[in-house]
């Protein structure tokens, strides 16, 4: 890896934890200076590492203002919330019983999010990873698809729910395991069951209102 790509790295990482711990009801500016002496680089990797957020769907790039990152409402909050109930129930019910290859594929995901606790970032790249891996195994394309299309929101609010509340990716690793061991048991309604139970819970966690810092694990 090229000292230019560490150092956008570092921005890129910088930046999208940055924006998860903003509140999501108000809309934020921020300009490459700012960000490239908060993380000790460039402009130019900050510049690439702004590109990237900005296909992703995490701030757009206002011409002569700068960099906005928008708001998240909370009717977006509800209705990206109800759309992942809706696919992700009929999902993890369509996948129990499951082989033993699925179950230490989410076993894996569940000890790298593990692994992550400290790390908001990686941690929620791996709970996107648990929760898709399930979608796909359902084994139907057009859902999987429309899944995807609700990412980058999913992933700022992921970001937001971890760093607000103590102790949540505990919480999330206890409920991920819930989740598994249902599935292991091939009880479909015990698998949907225990899916509502934690975005039921990621739900009243974005429910929160804003408040400053991220907490402390």
């Amino acid at each position: 890896m090229s000292r230019k790509d560490s150092a956008q790295d570092i921005a890129y990482r910088w930046l999208k934890q940055h924006i998860g711990g903003l509140p999501r009801r108000g809309g934020t500016f921020l300009t490459e200076a700012e960000v490239a002496v908060a993380t000790g680089t460039s402009r130019t990797p900050v510049r690439e590492a702004l590109l990237r957020l900005e296909a992703e769907g995490f701030l757009q790039i206002v011409p002569k203002k700068g960099v906005f990152v928008p708001p998240i409402s909370d009717a977006e909050v509800e209705a990206v919330m109800q759309a992942r109930a809706l696919v992700e129930d009929w999902a993890v019910r369509r996948a129990a019983p499951s082989s033993e290859e699925f179950l230490a594929e989410l076993e894996n995901l569940v000890a790298e999010q593990e692994a992550a606790v400290e790390d908001p970032v990686a941690f929620i790249d791996a709970d996107r990873a648990f929760h898709r891996a399930i979608v796909r195994q359902a084994g139907n394309p057009v859902l999987a698809e429309f899944y995807e299309s609700l990412r980058d929101r999913q992933v700022r609010m992921g970001l937001r729910a971890v760093a607000k509340v103590k102790n949540r990716a505990e919480t999330v690793l206890t409920e991920h395991r819930a989740i598994i061991a249902c599935l292991r048991r091939a009880v479909p309604e015990e698998a949907g069951q225990a899916l509502a139970t934690h975005l039921s819970s990621t739900l009243a966690v974005l429910r929160l209102p804003d408040t400053g810092g991220w907490a402390r694990r």
